[in-house]
């Protein structure tokens, strides 16, 4: 199995950037294709963006479509989301995710594997 931690979350005004990182470690991480979700308070958590095992496809919800950029690195086990012109919207916990298929996946119950989460919040 893999276990997953992310950070860079924070603080950040409308119109701003962070980028998340998602350190994985365990079972090779090459072995998985990867997610972003992201929970808002009384929301249900909710798919972001999907990479394949190789990074050579990814999927993004429209909200954030333009903005998010999914990647990953896997000789260095970590999987990123790049995310720029924030939004208010975008205040959430976000969450990075494993499943060991391949296929593109946006449902929360589709990965075994999910990370602590690191709180975003975009302040207008």
């Amino acid at each position: 199995q893999v276990q997953l931690e992310e950070s860079g979350g924070g603080l950040e005004q409308a119109g701003g950037s962070l980028r998340l990182s998602c350190a994985a470690s365990g079972r090779t991480f090459s072995s998985y294709a990867m997610a972003w979700f992201r929970q808002a308070p009384g929301k249900e958590r909710e798919f972001v963006a999907f990479i394949s095992r190789s990074g050579g496809i990814t999927y993004y919800t429209d909200s954030v479509k333009g903005r998010f950029t999914i990647s990953r690195d896997n000789t260095k086990n970590t999987l990123y989301l790049q995310m720029n012109s924030l939004k208010p919207e975008d205040t959430a916990v976000y969450y990075c995710a494993a499943h060991s298929g391949n296929r593109l996946r946006v449902g929360a119950h589709d990965y075994g594997y999910w990370g602590q989460g690191t709180q975003v919040t975009v302040s207008s």
